[in-house]
């Protein structure tokens, strides 16, 4: 547990916004139920236990603000500092969570569909941005396992990239305020659509760090992903 003086601001933003249709669900996969809440609930219980975190920005669609609202309240989630309409894109609906942020804090980036959520991701993320001044930024990742193969457009393999290169990107993704909602604006800007939250900070700044968390920290996306909820009851 961590122990240490809090130096600076840390806020969680999580979004909240998928639909579940690629699940074939008929209601929003964020309100599936692990262990007896919906999915996102895991998430905001943790960072509400955390000294770290300080407030919460939740990012989910205009017509389940108010149902979002009441799931917090129900749960007793007390650092909820905005509740916020999404975008069209993730990219969007994260840019519309930054401007409830300051500049000076340390802002980050969680799916509301990764429920295994833990506070040791929070304590490394911030430990490593107070601890080395020239990061911009901290994402939680993954080696591969598998070999990865580059094909082209009809599916001929052109290259196989060092495995030992190659991380799975999860989130938290964590960014030094000021950098991360400047690298948004400039996105927006220029139009660029990236990949996650750090492919902007990397684009316009860099200086992105990644560490290493747990391979069970996965996005429940599809309906093969039910298991991980089963396995985990």
């Amino acid at each position: 547990m961590y122990s240490g003086n809090i130096e600076i601001n840390y806020t969680l933003i999580v979004a909240i916004g998928g639909s579940g249709k690629r699940m074939g669900l008929g209601y929003p996969k964020q309100f599936l139920q692990y262990k007896g809440k919906p999915l996102f609930v895991n998430i905001l219980e943790v960072a509400e236990k955390s000294p770290i975190v300080k407030n919460i920005v939740l990012v989910t669609k205009k017509e389940l603000i108010d149902e979002v609202k009441e799931v917090c309240k129900t749960f007793e989630i007390k650092k909820i500092s905005h509740i916020v309409e999404g975008g069209a894109e993730r990219q969007d609906s994260i840019y519309n969570g930054l401007k409830c942020c300051e500049l000076n804090s340390l802002i980050a980036i969680q799916d509301g569909v990764r429920p295994f959520f833990k506070e040791e991701y929070i304590i490394k993320t911030y430990e490593a941005l107070i601890n080395d001044k020239n990061l911009n930024g901290v994402v939680i990742g993954m080696p591969v396992k598998d070999t990865i193969k580059i094909v082209d457009e009809n599916g001929i393999i052109k290259s196989t990239p060092k495995r030992a290169t190659l991380f799975m990107a999860q989130t938290p993704q964590v960014f030094r305020g000021d950098v991360l909602i400047k690298a948004y604006q400039k996105a927006k800007v220029d139009g660029f659509l990236g990949t996650d939250d750090s492919s902007l900070v990397e684009r316009y700044f860099g200086n992105v760090k990644l560490l290493e968390g747990d391979y069970e920290n996965i996005k429940i996306t599809t309906i093969d992903d039910m298991k991980f909820l089963e396995e985990e009851k």
